[in-house]
């Protein structure tokens, strides 16, 4: 298991476009993906569920990757909160 302190840095948070490439991105890894913020544990690959966590811009969440493949898992998340979602 891996785990990643971020700040959301998205000037929306993680609304509609952004939390579905999140998740579709997330589903390409056999691991599992969770967000833990206010806490609550999301699934990190079902777009309904980042949808309901209401992460906004300037919230701090935790990343957590668990199975075969969570250190690739765990970096392409970074990444992809780290770049803003910048052309997705």
């Amino acid at each position: 298991m891996v785990r990643h302190k971020i700040v959301v840095i998205n000037p929306e948070g993680l609304h509609l476009r952004p939390a579905g490439v999140f998740a579709q991105e997330m589903d390409k890894f056999k691991c599992d993906v969770f967000i833990y913020f206010k806490g609550a544990k999301v699934n990190g690959k079902s777009l309904l569920s980042i949808l309901t966590a209401c992460i906004k811009c300037g919230s701090e969440i935790d990343i957590e990757c668990n199975g075969v493949d969570e250190l690739d898992a765990i970096n392409k998340a970074v990444e992809l909160i780290e770049s803003g979602f910048e052309g997705a």
